[in-house]
């Protein structure tokens, strides 16, 4: 699906008109239908805060391979970390991945005693 039209996708989602989400991110509605058409492709700040307002991840707005993350989620404080784990060293990261599966472990565990 075309960028224009994932805007189109996620602003009719989010029960928004053109003219309410130019509004939202200090644009006017024929940009923004200019967008969604095709004829003209957002700005890098633009298109920050069009994903922002209709809470989804940059990358999912511009390349169509990319799933639908939203961005005020716990799940994307987590993966937001997650990108960080590179910064260790390869002993901290053999720890953190040891104490990630014994706790996916006892989750487990807990999910099949529990049953």
């Amino acid at each position: 699906m075309p960028l224009g039209e994932r805007i189109k996708h996620l602003r009719t989602q989010a029960g928004l008109s053109q003219a309410q989400l130019a509004a939202a991110i200090g644009g006017d509605g024929r940009q923004i239908s200019r967008y969604e058409n095709g004829k003209i492709t957002p700005s890098l700040d633009a298109l920050a805060r069009i994903a922002q307002h209709l809470d989804t991840s940059l990358d999912h707005l511009v390349y169509d391979h990319i799933p639908h993350r939203p961005l005020n989620t716990t799940t994307n404080h987590i993966d937001g970390r997650l990108t960080q784990i590179s910064e260790l060293d390869e002993n901290d990261q053999q720890a953190l991945l040891d104490h990630l599966d014994a706790l996916l472990t006892r989750t487990r565990l807990h999910a099949i005693t529990n049953s």
